[in-house]
């Protein structure tokens, strides 16, 4: 098997599953709080997937699946001039209403979102939102006593989206496969950081829209983009939205450390003759029991 299938079969392998239950509960979720809150039974308007499922770079495994739910602005009206914290009183309200779907799932708020829990280890997170008039959205966030804030998650899905189209699908699937890497090195690095950051670099990467056969050389070369991150920097610009993207903890180290790996696999595979077996125990390393033996 060629390097090209080897990786072509890693993207495979890491696609998300259970795509049809998951925008079950979406719609189901979708369906009560229109009902509730817009009068109409519709399982699809006002609603939006955010996070990495709708910027569909998600992987197996994911544990969260973010949803955005917009309210009508007298909503919002009602609840900012609430005597007390009214960004608390909102995700109670929202909270109730998934209840009346959800009865016997274990619903709680935290702080910005409402979290709808399921057996098979996936949670809706679910963000109470108001459209403003630029088309980002405001939302409540009720920790230290309550407060409004601003999420721009449309210009982020469609950036990603029209430069995907330019490298021939490059970008989601290094966004994925970097996502394997940062579980299986436990990375301290957020999913968004991630995305941003494979967004810059497929943006000058000299093969960016070349096929699988070039996956090996992406991943090594990712990762040193990575590792050459300057680490006194503290926050990036995501794509579109321009927000800014915090770091959670160095993730140069790591980098840097399966760079290092990912040269040893491509030398085995230019090797004469080539290393096959040798080559892919090294990516088994970087990426896991997901990645082709």
């Amino acid at each position: 098997m060629a390097v090209g299938n080897w990786f072509e079969t890693f993207c495979e392998n890491i696609r998300v599953q259970d795509q049809a239950s998951i925008s079950s509960r979406y719609k189901a979720i979708t369906k009560r709080l229109n009902t509730d809150f817009w009068d109409t039974t519709s399982d699809a308007a006002h609603s939006l997937y955010v996070g990495s499922y709708g910027r569909n770079t998600a992987v197996c495994g994911f544990s969260d699946l973010d949803m955005l739910f917009r309210l009508p602005y007298s909503v919002y009206e009602r609840y900012d001039n609430y005597n007390g914290n009214g960004q608390s009183a909102l995700l109670q309200e929202v909270k109730r209403s998934i209840e009346r779907t959800y009865a016997t799932t274990s619903i709680r708020g935290d702080g910005q979102v409402i979290l709808v829990p399921f057996k098979d280890g996936l949670t809706y997170e679910v963000l109470p939102a108001f459209l403003n008039k630029g088309k980002s959205y405001t939302y409540p966030d009720a920790n230290n006593g309550g407060r409004w804030r601003v999420t721009d998650p449309k210009p982020e899905q469609q950036a990603i989206r029209e430069r995907n189209n330019l490298c021939k699908r490059n970008v989601v699937w290094l966004c994925r496969m970097m996502r394997i890497w940062k579980r299986n090195w436990d990375v301290p690095v957020g999913g968004l950081l991630v995305d941003t950051l494979a967004y810059q670099f497929l943006a000058t990467w000299e093969y960016k829209d070349k096929s699988f056969v070039y996956y090996d050389w992406m991943c090594r070369d990712f990762l040193n983009f990575m590792a050459n991150q300057d680490k006194e920097k503290t926050y990036w610009k995501a794509p579109g939205s321009g927000q800014h993207v915090y770091r959670k903890g160095l993730f140069q180290f790591k980098a840097r450390r399966c760079h290092n790996i990912a040269l040893e696999a491509c030398e085995h595979e230019s090797a004469k003759p080539s290393r096959e077996w040798s080559a892919k125990e090294r990516w088994r390393e970087i990426f896991g029991a997901k990645f082709p033996n």
